[in-house]
């Protein structure tokens, strides 16, 4: 069984749905309609619908197989610019649900000897101007993964920190809106483009494990 939050669009959903081949998925997100779109679109699905940033987590199953993060935000700009309450919802999502929900899913992913995937950014691995927000709170993400690789490691308990660069998503639109710059899809990846990453961490033998794995479009500006 997998669980990805985040499945209701962009990555998450081509994640669910790659994952639904092999796979019982359980389809996390905010918006019931949206998050029944693609349970009807996998074979062996369930919705799995809250707000990891408020209020209680959906019910989890006892045993685990894989837990993916897939669902974030960016927000944010100069740091001269950017209030204490951009800083704590961005942080909300990229880290402190992720922190939540996997150490409620702990006990299921141990009985599973199972595998969490974080979907982080090359922004999980260097800064640039105008992105500290997002920025921290992927390092901070980075940060939690090394850290609950080393405690799950005797647990076999395998944990893998994905980095994508610039993925064609609706969060990206916006991110280039905002910086008014042209869009090009030449430039980025797909969202399957990073399915197909997940995909490799998930399949590895269970003896061995995927730390962190980085994927950059071909094409760069």
């Amino acid at each position: 069984m997998a669980l990805v939050t985040g499945a209701s669009r962009g990555i998450g959903r081509a994640i669910a749905l790659d994952l639904g081949r092999t796979h019982h998925v359980l389809v996390g997100g905010r918006d019931r309609a949206a998050v029944d779109a693609v349970v009807a679109g996998i074979e062996s699905a369930e919705a799995w619908v809250g707000d990891l940033t408020a209020g209680p987590v959906p019910r989890l199953p006892d045993r685990l197989d894989v837990l993916v993060h897939a669902a974030g935000i960016e927000d944010g700009g100069p740091v001269a610019a950017t209030e204490r309450a951009v800083w704590e919802r961005v942080f909300a999502t990229n880290v402190f649900a992720v922190a939540e929900l996997t150490r409620l899913a702990l006990p299921a992913l141990r009985a599973a000897r199972g595998l969490v995937v974080t979907i982080n950014s090359g922004a999980g691995l260097t800064a640039s101007a105008g992105g500290a927000v997002y920025a921290a709170s992927k390092f901070a993400l980075t940060a939690f993964t090394d850290a609950l690789r080393a405690e799950e490691r005797d647990n076999e308990v395998r944990v893998s920190s994905v980095h994508p660069g610039q993925v064609d998503t609706d969060m990206q639109r916006a991110l280039v809106a905002k910086l008014g710059v042209p869009y090009d899809t030449r430039y980025t990846l797909t969202p399957d483009d990073v399915a197909a990453t997940v995909r490799t961490v998930v399949d590895l033998p269970p003896h061995g494990t995927v730390e962190m794995l980085s994927v950059r479009p071909l094409h760069r500006r």
